[in-house]
């Protein structure tokens, strides 16, 4: 049984603030030469197909034409799952009037994990498709109050699951989780509450022959081979630079043995990190690619996002050298210094989430507000 595994498309999403639709619209076409050229029996998608709930309607129209061309054009079977950024009711729609035969496309949780049960020459597979659920609506489909962190939905889901499997058949389970020693990017956001145990150890996934997980953005397997992550198509953060993408094609013997091979994706525009003096930057190759400049100039220059921009027009992030910070080699008595420090403070949050200093006028704002708290406490 041939299978091609891919996750975390995040249609919608934007590159600090640029429009990723043509760098998906590549992506998708990509998917649709690999799916004709390698004939998968099955292609799965295990969640995050939006990056939103309720994305906007190009990225649905965008999503709902490469089903259609998938179905239309190629005979591979869909199996589909709700990641933490999807809306299940949403992707769950999309199951009405397909082909029972042919699809798996689930959404919001069920009591009973049903599998698509397709058969080669060697016997069946059940393919398990586990959408992304929290753990309050766990509980409510499961009838089980105990269920408290992320671990304890899969393995509600899992258990539910095992019990459809027909006796024989070789086993894959397709899921949107954080499997214990995964590899992390800046791009995801957490599936459990502020201070939960995130975290599924993979020994959860016992009896399944291959899994094909979503929600984390760097391909890699953990625990076992078998057990993998394809990440996502495209970098969302420049902590992926010089990375490189792919889908996950998986040969699954008679006996359950997976072969994995990973079909590198080329995406419209790389995410790069460029280093040096603003002048040896402009004497480069003009580019379209995602750019992060690490300016070594001594002395702060004027409007340099505008010049950057006149050769690298999605030039997104400027930083100095000089400002660049590694928390590895930092002192705790700095660290305790800047405790004492509440503008310090703030500046450090905002330079943590924007990547970019605050402009003068939002320093004297702070300025002026800290100032104003420090007169309330004279006062009282």
């Amino acid at each position: 049984m041939r299978i091609l595994h891919t996750a975390d498309l995040h249609l919608g999403r934007q590159f600090h603030g640029i429009s990723l639709e043509e760098d998906h619209a590549a992506i998708l076409e990509q998917l649709l030469d690999a799916i004709e050229t390698h004939r998968p029996d099955v292609f799965i998608i295990a969640g995050d197909i939006f990056d939103r709930a309720a994305p906007p309607a190009s990225s649905v129209r965008q999503f709902n034409n490469f089903l259609r061309r998938v179905a239309s054009e190629t005979d591979a079977a869909v199996v589909m799952i709700a990641g933490n950024h999807d809306s299940g009711d949403r992707i769950g729609s999309m199951s009405v009037m397909t082909d029972a035969r042919r699809a798996l496309i689930r959404g919001a949780l069920l009591a009973e994990e049903v599998p698509l049960v397709l058969h080669d020459a060697s016997g069946p597979v059940a393919f398990s498709g586990l959408p992304f659920a929290y753990e309050f609506a766990a509980r409510d489909c499961f009838g089980d109050e105990t269920i408290a962190i992320p671990e304890h939905v899969i393995r509600a889901q899992i258990a539910s699951a095992r019990r459809h499997v027909p006796e024989g058949a070789r086993w894959v389970v397709v899921a949107h989780a954080f499997v214990e020693g995964g590899a992390t990017s800046d791009a995801e956001r957490p599936l459990a509450r502020v201070g939960g145990i995130e975290t599924v150890r993979h020994d959860t996934f016992e009896g399944a022959h291959y899994v094909a997980l979503g929600h984390l953005h760097l391909p890699h397997h953990v625990g076992a081979p078998h057990i993998r992550y394809s990440g996502a198509p495209l970098a969302f953060g420049f902590d992926e630079a010089g990375g490189t993408k792919g889908m996950t094609l998986v040969d699954l013997d008679g006996d359950g043995a997976a072969a994995i091979a990973t079909i590198p994706f080329k995406p419209a525009r790389g995410v790069r990190i460029l280093r040096g003096k603003m002048e040896d930057l402009l004497s480069g190759e003009p580019s379209d690619d995602f750019i992060k400049a690490v300016l070594s100039d001594e002395v702060p220059l004027i409007d340099p996002m505008k010049r950057l921009r006149e050769r690298y027009p999605n030039a997104c992030q400027i930083v100095y050298a000089r400002d660049e910070r590694a928390p590895e080699i930092k002192s705790l008595v700095g660290l305790q210094a800047a405790v004492h420090d509440p503008a310090q403070v703030i500046r450090d949050f905002l330079l943590q989430v924007r990547s970019e200093d605050p402009a003068e006028a939002e320093l004297e704002l702070i300025g002026s507000a800290l100032a104003d708290l420090r007169q309330v406490e004279v006062d009282a």
